[in-house]
């Protein structure tokens, strides 16, 4: 999924913790699945009931690079609507 330029200027300061809310908000319909625990994290994955599964790597505050937000959104496959539903877009 491209966004355009506009998009991604007010995207690129996201971090681990706004993904996380995002994807924990029932109207979003992801469903936590599973945390795998490692020495500097986690790991969590969500799937949606429409077979859209997403795998964070979360590190508290850590805010993700332009190749990491592609990926993430990519997954989750969110239009710019629902962007702005959940606040990270005017």
């Amino acid at each position: 999924m491209s966004y355009p330029k506009h998009i991604w200027d007010q995207l690129k300061n996201l971090t681990a913790d706004d993904f996380v809310r995002a994807l924990d908000r029932e109207k979003n319909g992801f469903l936590r699945d599973i945390q795998q625990g490692y020495s500097s994290g986690a790991r969590i994955v969500w799937r949606h009931p429409d077979g859209r599964r997403v795998a964070i790597d979360y590190h508290p505050g850590k805010t993700y690079g332009r190749k990491q937000l592609i990926r993430l959104l990519n997954d989750i496959g969110w239009s710019e609507d629902e962007l702005r539903d959940n606040g990270w877009i005017r």
